[in-house]
């Protein structure tokens, strides 16, 4: 039973109950407990980056206790900082007291003055969520989005030859293959995961209303600008991939347009994740594509045969939920009355819950190409049943030979009718060509009209 005596099954959040394991690596960088580890993060190495500019005088002790401090930041830590928040009921100014009295006994008792010092709560939150986010990218959503791509990457490459029906408006189209449509979707993906790779989190570090006040009147001869970008180049990723960039010109907060860029970005990647999840079910419902039977498994309460293509229904409907969140994100966050409203920090906390539906979106993907086999058989079947997909070949040679209405006659031939590969050579053998393009027309099949299919996929050029 969890520390606070809610039974999974009573939790209000899918994410706090039923999908709690599936998301639970991003506890660790989304929670409030995450939230309140870098804030003291934040406060501690502003202290020491305050000594490491000689504006106050530190210890090597007293940088390795602030050092060890955040090291060793617990749960028991992060109750402690609530029950001053009790009292506060201002999270922020919590953490400064509990840094307070964590000094107390220590050589850093006469120096608690140096906590939040000139600072706004703003310029602790900035960094602490744009932590938050550097962290939840690197270590769990871009692992996530490149696992994707290497799987549709794979799928383009094994079948790459692998001729496909095509549907336009849901009717049958000029053939592909299985491998272009699903180069498609990878260099969808890839085209935004560049966006987002390196990305750049803007902070707000400023003081109180983004002027360095307090700051400057404290220590006029400080370049604290120069200070401010330093100390907010420290907090970028060690692989560079992400980096924490301090915003030049702010209000009280940071103003969010960047993260409005990013959410986008991030709901235009689970955008074409919801469009693959479609396509793929519809393939299942073809049978083109077969999923693989899990032992003890059920698909129906009645229907005893049936696989279900879940996996793709779960991804299309948590990355949907996602999408609904990131876009309030992006028409929200952006809007802060005059120089600060507090409506901004109630939403950022939900940014777990976005992430959290993404990743169940992304594990539901993932899941469900693992159980996927293209059935080869099927997919001829198909083709061979819709000849007609060839008349597009046939008009567009005999305009090349300068027959008129070329177009029209095929059209009048085949468009609602029913016929066969048989009746399309009886029908060539009328037309007023020659022989040689006569028999060039019969060589084009619908296994064989593919054009640069095969070739598509299987070009990196673009990645």
């Amino acid at each position: 039973m969890p520390e606070n005596n809610i039974h999974p099954l009573h939790a209000l959040s899918p994410l706090d109950g039923r999908y709690r394991t599936a998301v639970s690596e991003l506890a660790e960088y989304l929670s409030e407990y995450a939230l309140m580890r870098n804030r003291v993060y934040v406060e501690c190495r502003y202290v020491i980056a305050l000594g490491e500019q000689k504006i106050i005088s530190l210890s090597k002790e007293e940088i390795q206790l602030l050092s060890d401090w955040v090291g060793s930041f617990s749960i028991k830590d992060a109750e402690s900082i609530k029950s001053f928040e009790k009292t506060t009921n201002h999270d922020v100014k919590a953490v400064e007291y509990w840094l307070r009295e964590k000094a107390q006994g220590t050589s850093l008792e006469s120096k608690t003055h140096w906590f939040h010092f000139a600072l706004t709560s703003e310029d602790v939150n900035s960094l602490a969520y744009g932590l938050m986010l550097r962290d939840t990218f690197a270590n769990v959503v871009y692992p996530m989005l490149w696992n994707i791509w290497e799987k549709l990457h794979l799928l383009s490459n094994e079948h790459a030859s692998t001729p496909m029906l095509s549907r336009t408006h849901g009717q049958p189209a000029s053939p592909t293959t299985f491998g272009k449509e699903m180069r498609v979707f990878a260099e969808r993906l890839s085209r935004q995961m560049k966006q987002l790779q390196p990305l750049e989190i803007p902070v707000k570090f400023g003081g109180a209303t983004g002027t360095f006040a307090a700051h400057h009147q404290a220590f006029p001869n400080v370049d604290w600008e120069k200070f401010a970008d330093t100390f907010v180049d420290t907090f970028t990723a060690p692989d560079m991939k992400t980096r924490l960039v301090r915003v030049f010109a702010t209000t009280q907060t940071e103003p969010h347009d960047r993260y409005a860029e990013c959410f986008d970005t991030v709901k235009r990647i689970n955008t074409i994740c919801i469009d693959f999840s479609q396509d793929m079910w519809r393939y299942i419902s073809d049978g083109w594509i077969v999923q693989k039977r899990v032992k003890d498994e059920v698909g129906s309460s009645t229907m005893p045969h049936k696989v279900n293509p879940i996996d793709f229904e779960n991804a299309e409907g948590n990355l949907g939920l996602a999408n609904t969140l990131f876009e309030y994100f992006s028409r929200k966050l952006p809007i802060s009355r005059l120089q600060r409203d507090l409506s901004d920090s109630t939403v950022e906390r939900a940014f777990g819950e976005a992430f959290g539906h993404a990743v169940i979106g992304y594990t539901a993907l993932l899941r469900g190409i693992d159980k996927i086999a293209v059935d080869e058989k099927n997919m001829e079947e198909a083709l061979r049943h819709h000849p007609e997909v060839i008349t597009e070949a046939i008009q567009t040679i005999l305009r090349r030979e300068g027959v008129e209405n070329a177009y029209e006659l095929l059209k009048n031939l085949s468009r609602g009718e029913a016929i066969t590969l048989d009746s399309l050579h009886t029908f060539i053998e009328t037309l007023p060509v020659s022989k040689q393009v006569q028999k060039e027309l019969k060589t084009i099949t619908p296994q064989n009209y593919i054009g640069y299919a095969e070739q598509i996929a299987k070009d990196d050029t673009n990645y």
